[in-house]
């Protein structure tokens, strides 16, 4: 193999740090609205970590139990395990001029290709006396699999987001059955950071108590993608 040959990813400097989710700005038409966000996400991201300091006795107690039964490959490991969550949380995406058009309004799916790492696992079970989907697609079921993806959690601020000043959440994987990978729902941007953490450190999981609540046009736009690619690799 030639020495010189690289396989990096030219935005794997976007996923470097300690942050736990990117969000990502697709939208660039409102500089305003953008400023203002951002704004209320630090205020947000600083009433958490505020919030967090006075409780620091009872999470180093949660810590040190936890740590107790747990492994740890190296000295490194344990020390990080005690340094609670990073600062900041959310890692702020502003595109550049070049990649303005790589980001510009894209697809809940193609952020996913382009910001995490695509895996598969078996689709979720059909309810009783459902049949599976037809025609399949692979992030929903395709021949009992379905495509995932891993990696930090991404947030989108699109068009819609200069105005509601909400952004959208992508969903990693599916939910219950007839969910796809990809889904989003829309969140303030000052719930993003407490959703964030507890989706890290808690274990949070957005299920919608069973129910199908994700945005459906957005599902449909990653759907319509998905078979698009599959055609051109098909043909």
């Amino acid at each position: 193999m030639d020495d010189d040959f690289e396989d990096d990813d030219p935005l794997d400097y976007l996923l470097e740090g300690r942050e736990l989710g990117i969000l990502l700005r697709t939208n660039y038409s409102n500089e305003n609205a953008w400023q203002a966000f951002c704004t209320k996400l630090q205020d947000a991201e600083q009433d958490l970590a505020d919030g967090l300091k006075k409780s620091e006795p009872d999470t180093n107690e949660a810590r040190v139990s936890k740590s107790s039964t747990a492994q740890h490959e190296d000295s490194d490991s344990d020390t990080e395990s005690f340094e609670g969550p990073p600062s900041p949380i959310i890692k702020i995406v502003n595109p550049s001029v070049p990649e303005i058009l790589l980001f510009q309004n894209i697809s809940n799916l193609e952020a996913l290709h382009l910001l995490n790492d695509v895996d598969i696992r078996p689709a979720p079970t059909p309810p009783t006396g459902e049949s599976r989907i037809k025609p399949p697609n692979r992030l929903i079921d395709q021949g009992m699999w379905q495509e995932i993806y891993t990696g930090m959690n991404i947030w989108i601020y699109d068009a819609q987001s200069n105005t509601d000043q909400c952004v959208r959440l992508v969903s990693q994987q599916g939910d219950i059955y007839g969910t796809a990978t990809g889904d989003s729902w829309r969140v303030q941007g000052s719930h993003i950071c407490e959703l964030q953490f507890n989706m890290t450190f808690l274990g949070m999981s957005i299920n919608f108590g069973g129910l199908d609540r994700w945005d459906f046009r957005e599902r449909q736009r990653n759907l319509s993608e998905a078979n698009s690619f599959a055609d051109i690799v098909m043909g």
